[in-house]
């Protein structure tokens, strides 16, 4: 609709505001509310530390009034309110709520019984020492610069910051649909934390754990318990008990009294004492005489002076209950990842840290390395003068001006601009003798300096090592003892103790969804038969692998990319044998396109015992378990793939094994499994067989006693043979026939299997059967077998599984019950169908 000069753009309200919304939310979370994940600072902390530094507010330098400081944040970077800006200068300057204070701050900054702070027009202010350290370098170019408000001046999108600020001071904020409260920590056992990963990246909590006990509080207190620690290091999300500190004294008359010198965290100390008063008023603790606050600049002393005859513990175990002497502090490790929000474990907040820290290294050589080239440069010419002074001083008195001179110069001895300029401005004095063995003596450190920043950009220890020197330098000059005790708990209770054990399945389709089913879902019914429906599939999926468990085991998870992944079994979530269940990149930090093609379970009993990994074009590797003790949540490399390849099976051995590895074509090869040495983590591997151009590796057992190597077809059919039909091969040769597959259709996988277990056979229209082994004929390897399951028309068998032998009597009677719906009746008759062989 028009009018005259004015124009109505109709618009759905409810779209408008959804956008509108969004906006503002990500503007708050972003430029506001949280913290960056790098320097441990929401934008206004950084934009007032980077304003005192422009400013020359350095710890040597006189104090200056916060109102000049909070005006220059607001007329440079901060568009917003002064109370705003004031708030967080004030906090940074109080020693109750920052571990260590950034700003250092004279005049009242507030208390911590809740008294506000005088006005900015009394208070002063400068940079405390350890936050000269945030800025280090900062002209250095080793960190991004943006435009302010009015695109009139630049402002650094993060600090350098040369030690961990997100962990070390913490961080709280309430964003909108989302808040971070983290927790401030000692910094010596930060920094140690940080030298222990650089050391060993793969380091897991467990190891982290050793550095950095706990949380460590500007105002001290106890934490009661690691249970709630370990839960928000592991997750990062926990809750943490927190106590103040209390001491029961006697007093010469036979009374006791209750003296507390340290208190929770963010706990208003005058708040505290009224309630304490209110609770004594109202008859709820009925023992206390009197109530003093003793506080002075020597500390903190609340003392509860108590009746004759009174419990004194009784009385501190109902402070404890009933005030907040003891406190709940709950952790939200939520901070921004490059500019995305995000919750955090302890682990990765620190390998950011690090992958920051030598960004701002690189990018710190880089430009030292420019500006020595550069300097490297002007000395070159600067040695020409000195090696043809008569001529350059005879070329410069016939030239009309510094401009000809310049042109002159650069025509007789081809110089640049820069080098020229610099030929034209030396002195006299500058063509001494003396003058010019410094130019010599300073070019030959600079080339030294050259080839120094060079050995530094090219070798990653170097650039490490770098990264805990100056760390630890910090580490060395502001790190003090804990404040904060962490006190064991006898009985505490650890998430996995609330998890009962019990047998599982795992299942894992094509498209990578994954669950967890109890493992009497599937029931034993007759070879040949058709099964029963495994779970409810979406279009083109199948389930492609599954895995038999405790909920307490830890599975590990290997990739098509060669990486691993490691989930307690309990972390997947159980489903009804027809849900889909979740998908696996819920769980796993996969990479794009990456994929899991094996799961394994480790439990404790399988200390000393080696992973055996196949890819599929036939690379064998063989390296320690305990090499995958510590799995980070974001995964670490299993194998060194070649370019084409696929990391296909895995295997846990026991040193001594002999392996059998199986094509799709339908050969075998078995040899000693220390024909492949042990190797690296890392490391790429050995041959295992030579395939032939259009093979792949589909299966790969351990040769065990009273065991058959059972070989299913795509087609369902399926053989056992004694694995004395396999002879004992070198590794890396091309094997001996194990399948007809002209006849029977490529093979679909191999198992190690008993006369008394069960297989659990899988086709890629998410049809499971689950059949005793014994019903499967023993004949050799140029036999077909028999039809182990029948498979349906354009589908394929794709993976199988070898299941403990459940009761023949109660499996008969539940193939008998007419509940399970999902096989017709004409198909039924089926399931007794007599062995054909051939």
């Amino acid at each position: 609709m028009e009018q005259e000069n004015n124009k109505i753009i109709t618009v759905d309200i409810e779209q408008e505001m959804k956008k509108s919304f969004l906006d503002y939310s990500m503007s708050v979370i972003v430029s506001r509310a949280l913290p960056d994940v790098r320097d441990g600072l929401k934008p206004v902390h950084r934009r007032i530390l980077y304003t005192m530094y422009e400013n020359g507010l350095s710890p040597e330098k006189a104090y200056r009034k916060c109102a000049d400081t909070v005006g220059a944040v607001l007329g440079r970077y901060h568009p917003h309110g002064d109370a705003s800006v004031y708030d967080a200068l004030v906090r940074l300057a109080q020693d109750f709520s920052m571990r260590y204070p950034l700003v250092d701050g004279h005049g009242n900054f507030g208390s911590v019984d809740g008294d506000p702070p005088a006005a900015y027009r009394y208070t002063e202010a400068k940079m405390s020492k350890i936050s000269t350290v945030m800025l280090t370098d900062i002209d250095k170019e080793t960190v991004d610069f943006g435009s302010n408000y009015d695109d009139r001046l630049k402002e650094p999108s993060v600090l350098p910051s040369r030690f961990p600020n997100i962990l070390v001071n913490g961080s709280t904020g309430i964003a909108v649909g989302m808040a971070t409260n983290i927790p401030p920590h000692n910094l010596g056992e930060v920094i140690d934390a940080v030298d222990l990963l650089l050391d060993h990246p793969d380091a897991g909590l467990d190891e982290i754990m050793t550095c950095i006990q706990g949380p460590d509080f500007p105002t001290g207190g106890i934490i009661m318990g690691r249970s709630g620690i370990r839960a928000a290091y592991g997750t990062g999300r926990g809750k943490i008990t927190l106590r103040g500190r209390a001491e029961i004294q006697e007093h010469k008359n036979g009374r006791e009294k209750i003296v507390i010198t340290e208190i929770p965290y963010m706990v208003n100390k005058a708040r505290l004492i009224e309630s304490i008063a209110g609770l004594v008023k109202e008859k709820r603790i009925t023992d206390i005489s009197d109530l003093r606050d003793e506080s002075d600049r020597d500390g903190m002393r609340i003392v509860v002076e108590l009746k004759r005859d009174a419990n004194a513990q009784v009385v501190l175990n109902q402070l404890y209950n009933y005030t907040q002497l003891q406190d709940t502090v709950g952790v939200i490790m939520l901070a921004l990842h490059d500019g995305q929000p995000k919750v955090m474990t302890l682990g990765e907040i620190l390998t950011h840290y690090i992958d920051f820290q030598e960004e701002v290294i690189t990018r710190r050589t880089q430009f030292d390395l420019r500006k020595a080239r550069e300097r490297e440069h002007i000395l070159e010419g600067m040695k020409l003068v000195v090696d043809h002074t008569d001529e350059v001083i005879h070329i410069i008195r016939h030239s009309e001006d510094q401009t000809d001179a310049k042109k002159n110069l650069g025509e007789r001895f081809g110089v640049t601009d820069e080098q020229a300029s610099a030929i034209v401005a030396m002195r006299l004095g500058q063509l001494s003798g003396m003058e010019r063995i410094k130019i010599e003596e300073e070019l030959a450190e600079i080339l030294k300096k050259v080839a120094e920043l060079e050995s530094i950009l090219s070798d990653e220890q170097k650039l490490k090592a770098i990264v805990r020197s100056e760390m630890n330098a910090v580490r060395q000059k502001y790190a003090d003892p804990r404040r904060t005790e962490v006190q064991a708990v006898s009985g505490e209770v650890d998430i996995e103790d609330l998890i009962p054990e019990g047998d599982c399945v795992i299942t894992l389709t094509h498209l990578g969804y994954i669950k967890r089913q109890p493992a009497d879902t599937y029931k034993t019914q007759r070879r040949g038969g058709r099964g029963i429906s495994g779970m409810s599939q979406r279009d083109e999926d199948f389930v492609e692998e599954l895995f038999l468990c405790s909920t307490h085991d830890y599975i590990l998870f290997f990739t098509d990319r060669g990486r691993v992944y490691r989930l307690k079994g309990y972390e997947i979530g159980e489903s009804s044998r027809a849900s889909v269940g979740s998908n696996i990149v819920n769980l796993l930090q996969l990479e794009k396109g990456e994929k899991v093609t094996s799961m394994i379970r480790v439990r404790p009993e399988d200390e000393g015992k080696f992973v055996c990994m196949v890819t599929e074009q036939g690379v064998i590797k063989r390296t320690e378990l305990s090499a995958y003790r510590n799995v980070r949540k974001m995964g670490l490399i299993a194998v060194s793939l070649d370019e084409g390849d696929r990391l296909a099976w895995v295997r846990l051995t026991s040193g001594e094994d002999q392996l059998i590895v199986a094509t799709r074509q339908g050969m075998a090869i078995r040899f000693n499994e220390t024909d492949a040495r042990v190797l690296g983590r890392t490391a790429r591997g050995v041959r295992a067989l030579n395939l032939e151009e259009d093979d792949i590796v589909v299966g790969m057992v351990p040769v065990m006693e009273n065991t058959t190597v059972l070989t299913v077809s795509e087609n369902g059919q399926g053989r056992r043979t004694d694995p004395a039909e396999y002879r004992l091969q070198s590794r890396g040769g091309k094997g001996i026939k194990n399948y007809d597959t002209q006849k029977n259709g490529p093979v679909a996988g191999v198992l190690a299997v008993g006369e008394e277990d069960d297989v659990i056979l899988i086709s890629d229209d998410g049809i499971i059967i689950r059949i005793p082994v014994a019903e499967i004929s023993t004949q050799s390897r140029y036999a077909g077998g028999v039809r182990v399951m029948r498979i349906g028309e354009g589908s394929r068998l794709v993976s199988l599984c070898r299941a403990p032998h459940e009761d023949e009597e109660e499996a008969a009677a539940e193939s008998e019950a007419p509940a399970e719906a999902e096989t017709p009746a004409e198909e039924t008759a089926d399931s007794t169908e007599s062995p054909v062989e051939e």
